[in-house]
């Protein structure tokens, strides 16, 4: 369609215009709508991000079906969209990385494209939509380092091994274990990283949607993550991954 704009954030700015238009008396091309939003949702990193009802609204006319009997008022209508698209907007407008963000990438990009660099980049994609999914992910990227630093050391570990036990080995194959060093500033350096990750499996056994079907009691509810805490584990993770990747990819040239 010839005034579809190119850009990402264009397009996903000109369908939350749309939508509103439409909530608000207007008559907007319902066909716009649609090709923006197949378009959108064809995009894995924005689709978590997206708001709920434009993933279950085809068209114009399921979407006023939504909305009409929800709010009375336009302006109620108006905040409620745009509130429902500051997500997505804000990734998009980069309010929600981290200075390290595009640093991480690079060095997981280069490590393995097809597989560390997509777990980073989903957990990027649900740090603010979905935390629980956030800080699960998080462990999954330190888990599919580790492993692809051990395969590369030929080093050998269990499938059920957990992610202290195989970062323990990737430390040890790499020197990065603290008992491997003399230096105290460097021991405890390395100690710390050690603990950030075993500090990483027990915030994702605590908050993660792994655990989500476990009934909560009255010593331990069930405990909703923020964005903030999804922010740790995603940022940690990759401060440590990419210090992995590093460290591997400095050995193995030397």
């Amino acid at each position: 369609m010839d005034d579809i704009p190119e850009t990402r954030i264009e397009q996903v700015a000109m369908m939350e215009g749309i939508l509103t238009s439409r909530a608000t008396g207007g008559s907007p091309d319902g066909h716009a709508y649609e090709y923006l939003r197949r378009e959108v949702l064809a995009d894995g990193e924005l689709k978590p991000m997206l708001p709920e009802f434009v993933r279950t609204c085809r068209d114009l006319g399921a979407f006023w079906s939504h909305i009409k009997p929800r709010l009375d008022r336009y302006e109620e209508r108006r905040t409620y969209i745009r509130d429902a698209f500051a997500p997505v907007m804000d990734h998009l407008e980069g309010r929600n990385r981290a200075p390290g963000d595009a640093v991480v990438g690079d060095a997981l990009a280069s490590f393995d494209a097809d597989g560390v660099h997509a777990v980073w980049a989903k957990a990027l994609a649900r740090r603010t939509a979905d935390p629980e999914g956030a800080i699960t992910v998080a462990r999954t990227l330190l888990e599919a380092v580790c492993k692809h630093i051990l395969d590369g050391l030929g080093i050998a570990y269990a499938p059920k091994d957990d992610l202290p036990k195989l970062y323990g080995a990737v430390a040890r194959g790499l020197k990065l274990a603290p008992d491997q060093h003399r230096e105290e500033p460097i021991r405890a350096i390395l100690g710390g990283a050690m603990n950030l990750v075993n500090g990483l499996g027990t915030l994702r056994n605590r908050f993660s949607d792994a655990h989500a079907d476990d009934p909560p009691t009255e010593e331990r509810p069930r405990v909703r993550p923020s964005p903030r805490h999804a922010s740790l584990a995603v940022n940690a993770a990759g401060a440590i991954a990419t210090f992995l990747v590093e460290t591997y990819q400095e050995r193995s040239r030397g």
